[in-house]
């Protein structure tokens, strides 16, 4: 359920920007989502259509891209993609770090404005 929210934060971001920018309508939006991050592509897309009715961003299209997770361990500095297991693949330490993956973020949004010498 916590899509809601994020989804209804997205759409304030998105909104904010694009009145900044006197924008007539939002058409697009790009949002990065790191493969450890518990976003369902699907529950907020659902929840677009709900919370941008009646808005600019009413319509919109959401991309998705997904970043994969990336680990580095402390001991050796070896970077990998965790798999199976967290221990580093190279030395076999358990102190790592995720470098990657835990992002979720609007990276950017497409929108039309009015032509040259239009009002709004």
């Amino acid at each position: 359920m916590h899509e809601l929210a994020v989804t209804e934060s997205i759409l304030e971001i998105a909104l904010r920007h694009a009145e900044g920018s006197k924008a007539t309508h939002i058409t697009d939006l790009y949002l990065v989502v790191g493969e450890l991050a518990s976003i369902v592509d699907d529950s907020v897309q659902f929840y677009w259509d709900f919370v941008s009715e009646g808005t600019i961003a009413a319509g919109a299209t959401l991309h998705f891209r997904r970043v994969t997770a990336q680990m580095q361990c402390q001991n050796c500095q070896h970077t990998y993609a965790p798999r199976e297991s967290l221990p580093c693949p190279a030395c076999g330490s358990t102190h790592c770090k995720v470098i990657a993956g835990e992002e979720f973020y609007l990276e950017s949004i497409e929108i039309d404005q009015p032509a040259v010498g239009e009002t709004s």
